[in-house]
Parts: C-alpha cells; sequence; structure tokens
C-alpha cells in the first residue's frame, strides 16, 4: 500500500527529530556526549574492484583520508579461481557490530571480511550477486539478480559448509536483501516487489525460506534497499524515484529528501549524526562523488568508480 507522505508518522520534517533521537540512543539515553563527539566518521565505498573505508574529519569533509582497503587480488587467503569474481563490487555491509564487512559483487562473488587486518572469514561464488546479510545459525543469505538460467533467487550459504547452498527462493531481478532480528523476518527487494519471509526449519540441515507476504511497488526497478537506523523504516530506490518502506505498517511513502531522484545506487543515514549518504549513477552504472545531506556536501573521487556507500 502506497501512502502520501503527508500522512505519514515519518515525514519531511523527521530530520532534527530522528538526529535527536539517533544521539539520544547512541549516548546511553544521556544526551549529546562524548561518543557523538569522538567517534569517527567513517564511509565504506564499493563498485570497482577494491572495497575501502574513508575517515571524515567532519560533516563537510571533502577530503577524508583512506583508513583501510580491501582488494581480491591482494587477499592471500582467496583462491586465484575466486579472485576474478570480484572485478566489480555491488554492497559493503558492515555486519556483526561492524567487526566484518559483507562483500557481494555482480561478478559473481561474496566474502564475509574482518575488519581488523582484512582476515577473509568467508567466500562463495553467487551468480551476480546484490546483497547479503547474516542469518542466524551461522548463515548467509543473497540476493542474486538475473543471470542467464542462474540467477533471480535468494541463496543461502551455510558458513560450516564452504560453498553449500542450504536453500533458494525465488527472487526476480533481487538486489536487497535485510535480516530483521527484531521482527524475526528477512525482507527482500525483487524488481517489482518487496518479499517477506520467515526462517522454517531453521535449525535442520535443510531450512526453508517460508513466504509470509509481497508488497508490491510503486514502480518497477527495485535497487537499493537499506535500514534507516533507530527506525521500524527501510530506504529503498527504483529506476526513477525514492522511497521508504515502514516494516510495520508495510507501507511505502517518498523518501523526503530523494524522492524525485532517479538512478539511485545507495541510501544510507549515519546512526549517529543521522547524516546521510547516497550515490546516483553519473556515468553508467558508477559514480565519481558521494552526495551528503544533513548538513549538504559531497565527496568527490574522480577515477573511482563508486556504487554503494555505507556509513560505518
Amino acid at each position: 500500500m502506497i501512502i502520501p507522505l503527508s500522512t505519514k508518522k515519518f515525514t519531511a520534517s523527521y530530520r532534527p527529530l530522528f538526529v535527536l533521537l539517533v544521539l539520544f540512543l547512541s549516548c546511553g539515553g544521556n544526551g549529546p556526549g562524548s561518543e557523538s563527539v569522538s567517534r569517527p566518521r567513517e564511509l565504506i565505498l564499493c563498485g570497482w574492484d577494491e572495497v575501502f573505508i574513508l575517515r571524515l574529519a567532519g560533516p563537510s569533509d571533502s577530503l577524508p583520508e583512506k583508513v583501510w582497503s580491501w582488494k581480491a587480488q591482494d587477499c592471500p587467503d582467496l583462491p586465484d579461481t575466486m579472485k576474478p569474481k570480484f572485478l566489480s563490487t555491488d554492497d559493503c555491509k558492515p555486519v556483526d557490530g561492524g567487526g566484518k564487512i559483507l562483500i557481494t559483487s555482480s561478478s559473481e562473488g561474496i566474502a564475509l571480511v574482518e575488519r581488523a587486518g582484512g582476515r577473509l572469514l568467508y567466500f562463495a561464488s553467487a551468480p551476480n550477486a546484490h546483497s547479503a546479510d547474516l542469518l542466524p545459525g551461522g548463515r548467509i543469505v543473497v540476493a542474486v539478480s538475473h543471470f542467464e538460467d542462474r540467477g533471480d533467487k535468494l541463496m543461502v550459504f551455510d558458513m560450516a559448509e564452504p560453498g553449500r547452498v542450504v536453500t533458494t527462493s525465488e527472487l526476480t531481478w533481487g538486489h536487497g536483501v535485510v535480516w530483521d532480528a527484531e521482527r524475526e523476518l528477512l525482507w527482500a527487494l525483487a524488481n517489482q516487489a518487496i518479499h517477506v519471509y520467515r526462517l522454517a526449519d531453521w535449525n535442520l540441515a535443510n531450512p526453508r525460506l517460508e513466504t509470509v507476504d509481497t508488497i508490491p511497488l510503486p514502480e518497477s526497478g527495485g535497487h537499493d534497499f537499506y535500514p534507516v537506523p533507530h527506525t521500524s523504516l527501510i530506504a529503498f530506490s527504483t529506476s526513477r524515484h525514492c522511497w521508504l518502506f515502514d516494516r510495520d505498517t508495510r507501507q511505502i511513502s517518498p523518501h523526503p529528501d530523494l524522492r524525485d531522484h532517479e538512478n539511485v545506487k545507495s541510501i544510507c543515514v549515519d546512526p549517529v549524526t543521522g547524516q546521510l549518504a547516497w550515490v546516483q549513477a553519473e556515468e553508467s552504472w558508477w559514480a565519481f562523488r558521494v552526495h551528503l545531506l544533513h548538513p549538504e556536501s559531497q565527496i568527490h573521487l574522480p577515477g573511482n568508480r563508486l556504487y554503494k556507500a555505507r556509513w560505518y
């Protein structure tokens, strides 16, 4: 169900309240304090063959410092046959409290990498992998987009058995997946719908993803799909617009800042400051800059092919 933004509790006026809420929660309920001041502001970026982290000195830092980098070609723990599967990277999620980064590649690779030292913890091959998330029981779910007759599905891997797919589920042009521990639901973005799953028979050797709901999108081209921290919302993009999806009401409304922006590849809100980072394609599928809002700024990285930006 789509509702107008004016009738939604999360409206264009959400920003000051959201920032205060985030600061309150992240500082243990004591208001803005040492964490919001001392915490490094970092962005994980991907798109080409490198996943890297930039540290921003301030809210309008146009020349941030690169403090971390991972390339498949330089990873000694990755077999040579897997290294070409990371020629382009399309997501780079911080997971497990930020200690690990989950990387997916449209070149058919997925990797779980430790932030400290860049140690490879898991890898597998998945055709046109576009997004992934950790699941209970040491499993990883991957949203696979269109790839001849091998794509258009969710794939679940068991990290205890390298490369083994324990279950799949159809997902046309799969581009986003989010595990929701609070609601014990898996949310996945397809070309024309948001699919909702429950984990069934999860303690057995052959688990299942059980469909519990399907929510049609307002237009086709489902692309980025990422939670807005400390809320029930997931921000997502389609071919020509950006939206907010409420996991509690299962309603969709236009995004207050990006509603009429097209070809948006990623949307991410800093969980501490509330600053919004987003990437919009400038040439083919990639961009040369990350746009920032609240406050407004941009990071220009000529020579890079940027696709996703995730606050760390």
